[in-house]
């Protein structure tokens, strides 16, 4: 690490802390030459997660869409912006855990759908119709025949599995 008063390339290291909730360390330096301190941040290296589309498009995971579908789909609902970005970050933690670099579109979506299915019935089902794209009435009434005969649980293997 070079120093930012003197160019040095040596110095050690006088305190280390985890710092962000533990994703990250916080590390107090002197540099051997001339003693001036200084902090740097050590973190993990997260891969660029791409999303393979259901056309074989490739693009790179943008949380931003995932946080717009859901407050879309929770609007005028008692659904706060907290819940969703909780649900968001533990969508993101599930993805990040499960695949390495590309993952495809249907288990984002179906990810985000057991999360609204959790939060809110109603927004569970406004996803659920632009994601399954819906057609007509009757898949609508489908959809609340079988929300209402289940209780809540995981869409996620039904999803992955759907052709």
């Amino acid at each position: 690490m070079y120093c930012s008063k003197c160019g040095a390339l040596e110095d050690k290291v006088i305190d280390s802390r985890p710092s962000k909730e533990g994703k990250s360390i916080r590390r107090r330096r002197e540099c051997v030459s001339c003693g001036f301190r200084y902090t740097t941040y050590e973190q993990i290296e997260q891969l660029e997660l791409r999303v393979v589309k259901r056309d074989g498009r490739s693009e790179p995971f943008d949380k931003q869409k995932i946080v717009n579908g859901m407050l879309k789909s929770c609007e005028k609902r008692p659904v706060t912006r907290a819940m969703i970005e909780d649900s968001v970050e533990e969508i993101v933690a599930s993805l990040e855990a499960g695949f390495e670099r590309e993952l495809p579109s249907r288990v984002v979506g179906a990810k985000v759908m057991e999360q609204l299915h959790n939060l809110d019935e109603i927004a569970y089902v406004r996803y659920a119709s632009v994601y399954r794209q819906f057609e007509d009435l009757g898949e609508f009434i489908d959809e609340i025949q079988q929300l209402e005969a289940r209780p809540k649980r995981s869409v996620l293997q039904t999803e992955l599995f759907h052709s």
